[in-house]
């Protein structure tokens, strides 16, 4: 999750893991460029923090810190080289910090900021930067839709400020040729980024005028995103001409997969461990599927019969929405009702449509979170994923199709209560240490989101409803095949089309939509086997903290979800030295 720069390619919009998910305003700390206290842990952080963000001033819009709203980042080849030298730096800086010097809490600071520029070191001789044109393409798309997004300044200033961002994109694409090599970059996430990049054209032609209600700013906010529009139609022929020439791959490899998971996420195992362990809970979950199918519809087809569950799907986009509306609902009261959460302060989810540029490329529902250094308290925003613009009647079936009405109650759950929206809201209240806002593993938030969505139907959720009891099995086996595509793809085990039959024959998906998820898969490695693995983790951690009498499962949740959103293993560590 999710500020520091872009990583090119590192997720279906080509943001860092944070900005899938970002947390709820803290009172305590309004400022991380300062630091908290005197401690030399502290200006560390402060530090680290200060660079971060001005590395990526629109990961800092997203948080809430201001000062950097008019600005994209430098991602010329000399200031990516001179980050890798600064954060070498830092993680020595880090590393020499003695455990009998910091506190507790101090220690896990620490350990957060290292496992991530480990992370980075780990992927450094990677050159991403020259591989994927994805980063390039959504620093202007994302740094101005995030001005609007939250609304912090008034709207003269947004204007100038997105004016002023949209003026810099010329220069960010310009970056992008310069860096981008043929022998690098693979022609699949070529592909994935000129999908964007023709979103983005028709975004910033189309939707920036309009986010100024007034005209005081509209006029040379308009025409900036014409210009920008001129920038990525003239960049869209040059990837459709790079994509022609781009022959390199796109699998890390097992030697840095492995790293990742060890290094920077504290597992046990290992890449090969893993693909073996997504296997097992495939042939879990699908034994699962077929009983439960055989209950409902007198046979063990479950493929057939998710079919004809995806069938039952929202008639509109709007019907979708309302959908999603109503499921949110009711997911935050059996939360609440039951005592399976606490309920943070200022609690508020907005479920809304998803922005014009970015139905291209997601056909999922998903999540944004409050900045959380703001001065005040904002809602989050369940992004409901309505079809793009000029698609046809066919391609709304399917995404409606996607987002059946089976589905809505266990998406609801992941995306909002108590998921992504409610931890990020209560790890907000309960921490004011403020890298814990900034840096977060998706093994912990994503997996804390699918954790969430068993435990649910542990508690009765689903039981209302069998079929919707069945599609959260059938969204949890998923799951369990990216775990074996993740891991198989970047080992160099499975081609693209493999992955695309495997994910459309093991799991409930229609070839085109497998398409997409493989493609994500190449461009985000690790990711899509964090949401099963931190899911497990969690639940093991949980019956051992059930099992000792440390206190009830709400005590577990409020517990480890206050913490932070830390790698698997350093949310272990911390969660036996809590109280």
């Amino acid at each position: 999750m999710c500020a520091s720069r872009y990583r090119a390619a590192q997720a279906a919009l080509a943001l860092p893991e944070r900005f899938y998910s970002l947390l709820m305003t803290s009172p305590q700390v309004l400022d991380p460029t300062r630091p908290i206290s005197d401690r030399p842990i502290d200006r560390l952080v402060a530090e680290f923090l200060a660079a971060e963000f001005d590395a990526d001033p629109p990961g800092a819009t997203v948080l809430g810190v201001p000062g950097y709203d008019e600005r994209l980042p430098e991602l010329s080849d000399p200031a990516v080289n001179a980050r890798h030298v600064i954060d070498e730096k830092r993680l020595r800086a880090f590393e020499a910090l003695p455990d009998d010097e910091l506190t507790g809490q101090e220690r896990i600071d620490r350990d957060l900021v290292i496992s991530e520029l480990r992370g980075r070191a780990m992927m450094r001789n990677w050159a991403a930067h020259r591989r994927d044109p994805a980063a390039y393409v959504a620093a202007g798309l994302n740094g101005v839709f995030t001005l609007f997004l939250h609304r912090l300044r008034p709207d003269a200033e947004l204007a100038a400020a997105a004016t002023h961002r949209l003026a810099e994109v010329p220069r960010v694409l310009a970056e992008a040729r310069a860096n981008l090599d043929p022998g690098l970059a693979s022609p699949l996430l070529v592909r994935r980024a000129l999908a964007q990049a023709r979103a983005g054209v028709m975004y910033c032609r189309e939707e920036v005028p309009r986010l100024v209600p007034h005209p005081e700013g509209r006029s040379a906010l308009g025409a900036a995103a014409v210009a920008a529009a001129d920038a990525y139609a003239r960049f869209s022929d040059y990837l459709a001409d790079f994509e022609q020439r781009a022959s390199g791959e796109f699998a890390i490899g097992e030697q840095r997969y492995t790293a990742l998971l060890k290094r920077k996420e504290g597992l046990a195992y290992g890449a090969g461990e893993l693909r073996e362990r997504g296997h097992a809970a495939l042939a879990d979950l699908t034994a699962q599927l077929r009983h439960r199918t055989m209950a409902l519809a007198g046979h063990d087809d479950w493929r057939g019969y998710v079919a004809e569950l995806d069938s039952d799907a929202p008639p509109t986009p709007e019907d979708m929405l309302a959908g999603y509306r109503t499921w949110t609902k009711r997911a935050r009261s059996f939360a609440y009702d039951r005592g399976l959460v606490s309920e943070p302060p200022g609690d508020r989810c907005d479920v809304v449509p998803a922005e014009e540029f970015q139905r291209a490329v997601l056909a999922v529902a998903f999540y944004y979170g409050p900045p959380p250094f703001a001065a005040g308290p904002g809602p989050g925003h369940f992004f409901v994923p309505f079809p793009p613009a000029g698609a046809t009647p066919a391609q709304i079936r399917e995404r409606l199709a996607t987002n059946a009405r089976s589905t809505l109650a266990t998406v609801s759950v992941h995306e909002a209560y108590p998921g992504h929206h409610w931890h990020l809201a209560w790890m907000a209240a309960r921490t004011g240490r403020p890298v814990r806002k900034v840096l977060w593993s998706s093994y912990f938030v994503e997996g804390w989101a699918l954790y969430v969505e068993e435990m649910m139907r542990e508690q009765g959720f689903f039981a209302a409803d069998p079929k919707a009891e069945l599609r959260q099995v059938d969204m949890r086996q998923f799951r369990a095949a990216r775990i074996v595509v993740d891991t198989s793809l970047h080992l160099g085990e499975m081609t693209v089309d493999d992955a695309v039959t495997f994910m459309s024959t093991q799991a409930s998906l229609t070839p085109d939509v497998a398409r997409s998820e493989v493609a994500r898969y190449c461009a985000w490695p690790t990711q899509a086997a964090s949401y099963l693995t931190g899911a497990l983790e969690i639940a093991r951690m949980r019956d051992e903290w059930l099992g000792a009498g440390r206190g009830t499962l709400r005590d577990f949740h409020d517990t480890i979800a206050g913490l932070g959103g830390l790698p698997i293993g350093l949310a272990e560590q911390a969660l036996r030295s809590s109280g």
